[in-house]
């Protein structure tokens, strides 16, 4: 498991250093705030394990900045009081609010990490518990700024009633963000409702509207939803008789059970999601524009995780805690060359890779520490020529490998955004004629055929 991160907040700049200091020595991942300002900026950053937070500060006392964290749903980090003078009354209102513990100045070492261990472990516990618990408030992992955007986008949709679609690469999160965005909505003790596109093309009636046969009700999707949300997942998937009878319940705002005879009430939160620009993929099925348009009221672009690679340490973290957690696979942690690494690796399969190469490492690998060399091979075992240029891992390639590799796609890329003519492409990439031919030849690039093409 990674190392577990700390926040200290103390406006005493030796308070701060000297525990930054204890602190990385006993193997966590320490970050600093010299005030209220800067604890509330890397709250929203990033998650932290533990919090230890002075009382007396001069903008914002302690007491005031754990009242308001107590008051934003979702957040079950354990915060540790310090003070150097503090009083009953004190301690008392910051168990009150939710404090694990209270620790006071000058501050005993020993027992600072002896507390520091027992509310990480308690931390530990609750995430589990929470977990455990159907409907609980899951934030979307990362603190780079893609995804605190993205984050802030849906808190700022959520509490209206209006469709959102989540476009992105597959694997990407965005079911994630779709159960994120319900959790804080006011349907969020209502059901979240998972319906695979593609699951609707057999006999899409049935299993949108149910049925109902001989006294006998099979409730469809839409019905189960009911109050809740629903969420249509892939809906590049649907064809048109799916997309027909969505439709008309919509503009109905009710539908009939097949084999029934009364009309029920439509009332679900659209929630779906689609690869980007599936519409204009060739040979793709026409998609209705009147339901795009109702289902895409809000359109909501969910990164790929090479967009925001320095978060690929704590999503490393994250699913080694949750896989141990909820499969009790073996404890192990990523070394801090693989995690280097993994960052700089381009992820085509996005977070559901990640999470994929995770549970590999834990179920096939030995000892405690998960290293560079380990990580190579997971990578080089699933390497493909295929991706495209921004997909592949030019990393895991010798130099000259990786250059032609990528002198190839570029060039063949260029070439067929000029029609496959050799003269235009001399003058877009600014190379002389002759040279270029050469260059192509020699990397196998096949000119004629593009300009057939």
């Amino acid at each position: 498991m990674t190392a577990s991160r700390i926040l200290v907040v103390d406006d005493e700049a030796d308070i701060r250093e000297l525990l930054r200091e204890i602190l990385t020595e006993e193997g966590y991942e320490v970050e600093v705030a010299s005030g209220a300002a800067q604890a509330r900026a890397a709250r929203a950053a990033g998650v932290q394990d533990l919090v230890l937070l002075d009382i007396w500060m001069p903008d914002t006392d302690g007491i005031s900045l754990l009242r308001e964290w107590s008051e934003t749903r979702g957040y079950d980090c354990p915060v540790v009081m310090m003070s150097g003078h503090g009083t009953v009354e004190t301690a008392v209102e910051a168990t009150r609010l939710g404090a694990f513990d209270f620790v006071e100045k000058p501050l005993s070492l020993t027992k600072l990490l002896r507390t520091v261990e027992r509310a990480l472990d308690a931390g530990r516990r609750k995430r589990m518990a929470m977990r455990a618990q159907p409907g609980t408030l899951a934030v979307p992992i990362g603190k780079g700024r893609a995804t605190q955007l993205l984050r802030e986008r849906v808190q700022q949709v959520a509490p209206s009633a209006s469709a959102v679609l989540f476009v992105g690469e597959a694997g990407s999160g965005r079911e994630a963000y779709a159960r994120y965005l319900h959790s804080l909505s006011a349907r969020a003790a209502r059901p979240f409702t998972v319906v695979v596109a593609a699951s609707l093309a057999a006999d899409p009636a049935a299993a949108l509207f149910g049925t109902s046969t001989e006294g006998r009700i099979e409730p469809g999707v839409l019905e189960r939803a009911a109050g809740g949300t629903l969420y249509l997942n892939g809906i590049e998937d649907l064809n048109a008789e799916a997309q027909r009878l969505l439709m008309g319940a919509i503009e109905q705002q009710g539908y009939v059970r097949v084999g029934g005879g009364d009309r029920l009430p439509l009332d679900v939160r659209w929630v779906s999601s689609a690869l980007e620009g599936f519409d204009q993929r060739p040979g793709a099925e026409p998609f209705r524009r009147d339901l795009f348009a109702y289902l895409g009221v809000i359109t909501l672009k969910v990164p790929p995780l090479r967009d925001y690679a320095e978060d690929v340490p704590d999503l490393l973290r994250y699913y080694v805690d949750r896989l141990v957690d909820d499969q009790h696979l073996p404890l192990r942690r990523f070394s801090v060359a693989a995690q280097n690494r993994l960052r700089n690796y381009p992820w085509p399969g996005n977070v559901g890779e990640l999470r994929n190469l995770v549970q590999r490492v834990l179920i096939l690998g030995h000892g405690e520490e998960i290293g560079l060399e380990e990580v190579e091979r997971e990578l080089a075992e699933r390497r493909s020529a295929d991706e495209p240029l921004v997909k592949q891992d030019l990393l895991a390639l010798p130099l000259r490998e990786a250059r032609e590799q990528f002198e190839r796609a570029y060039l063949q890329q260029q070439l067929l955004l000029c029609n496959g003519k050799v003269g235009q492409l001399a003058k877009r990439v600014g190379m002389e004629r002759t040279h270029l031919y050469r260059k192509l030849r020699a990397l196998g690039v096949d000119f004629r055929q593009l300009g057939e093409d």
